[in-house]
């Protein structure tokens, strides 16, 4: 018989603890419907499959249980975060880069502009970076006016600051 490898043995690294209000609210809702959905779903599922009796043979239970083991390991997942969790706070004077702000600068010719979030929600397709990457970083506490070279994975740019909203 093999012994079942479990997740929580492992040791969890922690995210970045910065979200914004629209993130802590995705999470939070996400959270209730694992609790109060999937896994009573879930759970009336096993107890329906158990009663079929002979659990070794019987593989739509192992499944159900596996299941059910992953929604637990996401809801004690998601309830962990919750407790070190820092939302972002948008406002401020605008003076200086901070998290939650868009951002738009100059590079060459080019105007771009970005939001400056933490990495759970970062995606440069949207216009959303994260302030751990190397423009993010670069970028945080910088001026309207204010000119950064930025190295890049194959190459360094020159960008300059031209609004913070």
């Amino acid at each position: 018989m093999q012994v079942p490898k479990r997740r929580y043995d492992q040791i969890i690294e922690r995210q970045d603890p910065h979200i914004s209000e629209a993130k802590f609210t995705e999470l939070k809702s996400k959270l209730e419907r694992l609790k109060n959905i999937s896994r009573f779903k879930w759970m009336s599922e096993v107890a329906r499959l158990a009663e079929m009796g002979d659990f070794s043979e019987n593989h739509a239970y192992q499944m159900a249980k596996g299941r059910l083991r992953g929604i637990n390991a996401k809801i004690l997942e998601l309830e962990d975060y919750f407790k070190y969790v820092v939302v972002i706070k948008s406002g401020g004077t605008k003076q200086r880069v901070q998290l939650g702000d868009r951002v738009t600068i100059k590079q060459g010719d080019k105007l771009k502009s970005y939001q400056v979030l933490g990495p759970l929600e970062a995606d440069p397709l949207k216009g959303i970076i994260s302030h751990k990457s190397p423009i993010g970083e670069a970028l945080m506490g910088k001026r309207v006016g204010d000119r950064l070279r930025v190295q890049l994975v194959n190459k360094e740019v020159e960008v300059e600051v031209m609004a913070i909203e």
